[in-house]
């Protein structure tokens, strides 16, 4: 169990020691806050029990020896996550986790599929996942890790019992990715106040100084990147004026913050299920900054 989320846990081993695990979970809460690892924990838990409805009081010798928490591939536990190069989760990979949960049980128990960024799964995607939900085969579990469910499809969002996660106060960040996105926010808050013509300049420079052998898979991955950091400090900037923040910038109203989210949401959508072109969506975005 991961400190912080001792609630989530006890509901759903409670669920399991009395039988009643539903056949889908899906764990909603802001990026990188451990739900992929608390699903991976929780199906340790649940493989490791010699007999279902009661743990041993020490871990399973197969446990000591298997590493499940470490690695995503033993044999009962399939984890899927967007191609880095495309920028999602696509049908193939789809069929190949429902292929996976076609076989039976190496130990005996659940087998599982952990869906990592599931609203990262192109329309094609979640159609053929909703097969899965409506035909459960066998002792599985599924869990679907997401930051935004609404991109869901409302049958599959139907068809999981949702668990909701909020970064515990402790919680330690993710700090190569922080660094990362101050750099990001530094960048953009320089640009935000130049011409449009400079604006575009940056657009154009992005590939230069990104992998050497980018191309447009990354130039999409990039610049989803820099539009969520986007709508991080914007999501602030709201709420800092909600709460009347005098040392906030006057530049931008609440309904000027509130058009800006809403643009972002939108760009971010159509990068992560269309073939938009990335730069050109981020210069649309720059024009109304």
């Amino acid at each position: 169990m991961l400190i912080g989320y001792d609630k989530q846990w006890e509901f759903l081993k409670n669920k399991f020691e009395s039988s009643r695990l539903s056949h889908a979970y899906l764990f909603t809460g802001e990026e990188g806050i451990g739900k992929k690892l608390f699903a991976k924990e929780f199906i340790k838990f649940v493989n490791c029990l010699p007999n279902a409805g009661s743990r041993p009081e020490k871990p399973c010798q197969n446990c000591a020896n298997c590493g499940m928490v470490e690695r995503e591939s033993f044999p009962d536990l399939k984890v899927i996550k967007k191609n880095l190069g495309k920028g999602e989760i696509g049908i193939s990979q789809i069929r190949e986790a429902q292929k996976f949960l076609s076989y039976k049980s190496y130990y005996g128990f659940l087998k599982a599929l952990v869906v990592d960024g599931a609203d990262k799964m192109n329309q094609e995607a979640q159609s053929c996942f909703l097969k899965t939900l409506e035909e459960p085969k066998g002792k599985t579990i599924l869990f679907l890790i997401v930051s935004k469910p609404d991109i869901l499809l409302p049958t599959i969002r139907s068809r999981c019992q949702v668990i909701r996660f909020l970064k515990p106060a402790n919680f330690s960040q993710n700090t190569e990715k922080s660094e990362r996105e101050k750099k990001i926010l530094k960048e953009l808050s320089a640009v935000m106040g130049l011409d449009l013509s400079e604006k575009f300049k940056y657009v154009k420079s992005l590939s230069a100084h990104g992998n050497p052998a980018s191309g447009a898979d990354y130039a999409k991955q990039e610049i989803s990147e820099i539009i969520e950091v986007l709508q991080k400090h914007f999501r602030r900037l709201l709420l800092n004026k909600i709460l009347s923040n005098s040392d906030m910038p006057k530049k931008y109203s609440v309904s000027k913050i509130k058009q800006v989210l809403k643009l972002t949401e939108e760009i971010g959508n159509k990068l992560n299920f269309t073939n938009a072109n990335p730069k050109l969506a981020l210069e649309v975005l720059l024009m109304e900054l």
